[in-house]
């Protein structure tokens, strides 16, 4: 074999191979990428494989492909739509159990194909947050749904966090819509009885309201109003025409004059408002067309092609308004109990970061001085020449230019459980020891308000669906401390981070944007962004409807904005995932107690005087 040679093609290759044989396609064009994994015409993305192949990376994509397949074998586009419900959660219930209904019927002819998908569904649980949910509201009825119909159609029991989200949600199912379950295994081979029954359990679980018009009832009223029509031609009734008729003759000239009169008033009237409203101001030359109002500012600074559906519901929010100060209180107590064993090392290297920070502000010298310490570098002139006076040096306290530090933390759901924990902690010290030295610190977060759309997604089914619609989702940008307030106000306030149902979708782009714009703003002379994420920008609502690399071409055109200007130094560290992808300088860490010797150590470098360490820390890849 060649050297480069990747041992991952064969691999590859064959689960291609059987991708279009299950799939039952053989036009199928199956591909891997590091793009979120879909179907797009005849085109199929897979999850990237790369050359360790590691075990996670096979079942992954061993189970994607399973899925996918199954899904385009089963499943009857036309069929689909014709039943598919208007309501935003009603959809989502539908879209849910069909995909459920796929897979069932996958492990039913293919039994191998369900182990296969049970590690996807494993993977996807564990992105999700889903096995920390600990209430019904913390975990998506849609999902659970899709999970219960799987459950009962294979009889097999689903991973941890799936089983979670499942049992959360089972006595509330089974107990609106037990009757309609027990249908299940009649109906499960013919979509549009699956369709019809799905419509069914979507009631009963009191989302009727959204399903819109049977289609099956739409059809027989259409062929009522044929039978009807038919009958009408074959028994012509002018009655109708005389009497339009005999009522056109009868109106009189007087009542059609009075008419006219009556419409010109009121355009007359309408007229005269809308000139009181424009007023004097608003009258214009004569020859002169009135001014067009300006073009609304792109969405992006970066990429002006990148567009958002409805940004009204977008928030930048203090985190102190999003929850009570005794929550919050209560909040950080439960942090600070989480970490208590990560006390002593973290305490460490923070201090070992104020050491070295502090040890570079005294560097300075000021020579040729008549008294201080002797400037034993210079006593050669002395010895050379007896008459040359002695020479002092005086040790000069130098302060850092005026610098702020930005920490941007993810604040998506896949960071649940300890990688939030540990982001929070570490933000915490760092604000702390930075402030000792003088160095503002600014800590800031980025999700969304809702899980797959929120308002936005409302806004856009209401207006038909448009195509490329753009960001389909509602920001939450997330204030934990500002530049200017003091560590010990913004300490409860990060706590927030462990706040149940805070954590949702993550739009990596437009939050580094925000980021970044609110550096550039602050006066101080040098300035510092660090981003903290666990992996790829992802909302499942903007990336159904766009491309789907929609969200990672934007970050990826953000990120060369903010170093093509060089108003902001950028630096990320990855957990558990490479984002050595898309940031030049990052650090990619495979346990999150790596953070805080990643965070200080990064920062501390930064600091140095020494380019060719700051260089060495920069170019560093990988957490050692």
């Amino acid at each position: 074999m060649a050297n480069n040679d990747n041992p991952a093609d064969p691999f590859k290759k064959a689960l291609a191979e059987a991708t279009k044989v299950m799939a039952n396609d053989p036009e199928l064009n199956v591909s891997y990428s590091v793009d979120p994994a879909g179907v797009s015409g005849d085109s199929m993305r897979l999850p990237q494989v790369s050359r360790r192949m590691t075990r996670e990376e096979v079942l992954l994509a061993r189970g994607t492909a399973d899925a996918l397949a199954l899904h385009r074998r089963y499943h009857n586009g036309e069929t689909h739509q014709r039943y598919v419900p208007q309501g935003d959660m009603a959809r989502e219930l539908y879209e849910a159990m069909e995909t459920a209904r796929c897979e069932a019927m996958g492990a039913r002819d293919m039994p191998g194909t369900a182990g296969n998908i049970d590690a996807k569904i494993a993977h996807e649980a564990l992105r999700k947050g889903y096995d920390q949910c600990r209430e019904p509201a913390e975990a998506p009825l849609p999902v659970a749904a899709g999970y219960l119909i799987r459950h009962l159609a294979t009889g097999r029991d689903l991973p941890r966090g799936a089983q979670n989200v499942m049992e959360l949600w089972r006595g509330y199912i089974e107990e609106q819509a037990g009757d309609t379950l027990e249908n299940l295994e009649d109906i499960l081979s013919s979509q549009a009885e699956f369709a019809k029954f799905a419509r069914k359990v979507i009631s009963d679980l009191g989302y009727g309201d959204q399903l819109g018009d049977d289609p099956d009832q739409l059809d027989d009223d259409q062929e009522d109003q044929a039978e009807e029509g038919e009958d009408a031609q074959e028994e012509p009734d002018s009655s109708g025409q005389d009497d339009q008729q005999e009522e056109d003759a009868d109106a009189s000239p007087e009542s059609s004059q009075e008419d006219q009169q009556d419409a010109s008033q009121a355009t007359v009237s309408m007229d005269d408002m809308a000139d009181q409203e424009m007023g004097e101001e608003q009258e214009m030359p004569d020859g002169e067309a009135p001014l067009e109002p300006p073009a609304p500012p792109p969405a992006s600074e970066a990429d002006p092609e990148y567009k958002v559906y409805l940004d009204t519901h977008d928030e930048e929010i203090l985190a102190e308004e999003l929850a009570e100060p005794v929550e919050l209180e209560r909040l950080r107590a439960y942090l600070d109990q989480q970490l208590e064993p990560l006390k002593g090392a973290v305490s460490r290297l923070a201090n070992k970061l104020q050491r070295r920070l502090q040890a570079q502000q005294n560097r300075s010298w000021e020579f040729d001085r008549e008294e201080g310490m002797l400037d034993a570098g210079r006593l050669a002139r002395v010895v050379a020449n007896p008459t040359t006076p002695l020479s002092f040096k005086v040790e000069k306290d130098t302060e850092f230019r005026d610098t702020v530090v930005t920490l941007l933390l993810d604040n998506s759901g896949s960071m649940r459980g300890r990688p939030i924990s540990i982001a929070a902690i570490c933000a915490d010290v760092l604000a702390r020891t930075l402030e000792r030295c003088n160095v503002k610190v600014e800590i800031l977060g980025f999700t969304t308000r809702a899980w797959k759309g929120g308002l936005a997604r409302e806004a856009w089914l209401n207006d038909g669906r448009p195509s490329q619609p753009g960001r389909l989702n509602d920001l939450r940008h997330i204030v934990y401390k500002g530049a200017d307030a003091p560590w010990r106000r913004a300490r409860p306030n990060l706590g927030l981070m462990m706040k149940e149902g805070l954590l949702k979708e993550n739009i990596d782009g437009e939050a580094l944007e925000w980021a970044h714009r609110r550096m550039a703003a602050r006066p101080e002379a040098r300035k510092i962004l660090m981003v903290i994420s666990d992996g790829a920008p992802v909302d499942d609502s903007t990336l159904s409807v766009n491309p789907a690399n929609y969200l990672e071409k934007h970050l990826r055109d953000v990120i060369a904005m903010v170093e093509r200007k060089r108003q902001v130094e950028l630096l990320a560290i990855g957990i558990g995932h490479d984002v050595t992808r898309y940031y030049d300088r990052a650090v990619t860490i495979t346990d999150v107690e790596q953070l805080a010797g990643a965070m200080t150590e990064q920062l501390a470098a930064l600091f140095d005087s020494d380019p060719r360490v700051r260089a060495r820390a920069m170019g560093m890849k990988r957490a050692s």
